[in-house]
């Protein structure tokens, strides 16, 4: 997928199944071109996860089509083994559908869907950082730049994938200080959906990602400041604006 997003490169890939596992009657579809990349022996399938993931994120697994697992094993330099079970995961959190014999589906978003996860994680997120906001003291507030930071920089390199990665990671890092391990689970799955993008839209411009990373550091200073209107004005602002 994308390799400043993923270093997936190796000299030793896995040998392919892809002639071992045709489709009863012919070979699966293969789906439109993905760009092809090796990866690394170790946790090979949480390798193929994460790019698989980019890969939704930046658009290159387009919604509609079927993807089989010996087609994306043997452009990822593995067998179809990982592949499957990377999408294996990918349906559980609603990005795909299992095609048996064929493949995997990349399920199609709507307008109304994305609506609808903002409107549930500002739900979530809002009442959970103007708590935050009141009683997290300034140095774990401190502690937390280098993920604004992170966010930035992706923004400014114009990185999709590895911008939604440290997205995810901000509110992650934010949520979890309110020590609860099932909100910060569920609030990052929902995240993670509303990342990927509607069919046919436009391409995400690198000011676009500059404007959204400008908000997390705004948001850091309102939690700093205990400015609790502006951090509730800014959280909405920015579910809005996914």
């Amino acid at each position: 997928m994308r390799e400043a997003a993923h270093a997936l490169v190796s000299e030793h890939p896995v040998p392919t199944e892809a002639e071992a596992d045709p489709a009863p009657g012919g070979p699966a579809p293969a789906g439109p071109p993905v760009p092809a990349q090796r990866v690394l022996r170790h946790s090979v399938r949480s390798q193929v996860l994460d790019a698989l993931r980019a890969a939704l994120v930046a658009g290159e697994l387009v919604p509609g089509e079927i993807y089989s697992g010996p087609a994306l094993g043997e452009r990822f330099g593995v067998s179809a083994t990982p592949v499957r079970e990377a999408m294996q995961q990918l349906a559980l959190e609603g990005a795909v559908e299992c095609l048996p014999n064929r493949g995997f589906r990349v399920l199609t978003r709507t307008a109304r869907s994305l609506a609808e996860l903002a409107e549930v994680r500002s739900l979530i997120e809002v009442p959970v950082m103007l708590r935050l906001a009141r009683s997290v003291p300034v140095a774990t507030w401190e502690a937390l730049r280098p993920a604004v930071l992170a966010t930035a920089e992706a923004a400014a390199a114009g990185d999709l994938p590895a911008y939604a990665e440290a997205d995810r990671a901000f509110h992650g890092a934010v949520l979890s200080l309110a020590g609860n391990a099932q909100l910060v689970r569920i609030a990052e799955e929902l995240h993670r959906r509303a990342q990927w993008p509607l069919p046919g839209a436009p391409r995400v411009r690198r000011a676009d990602l500059v404007a959204d990373a400008a908000e997390h550091s705004a948001l850091l200073e309102a939690l700093i400041a205990r400015d609790l209107p502006v951090v509730e004005a800014l959280v909405r602002e920015h579910f809005a604006g996914a």
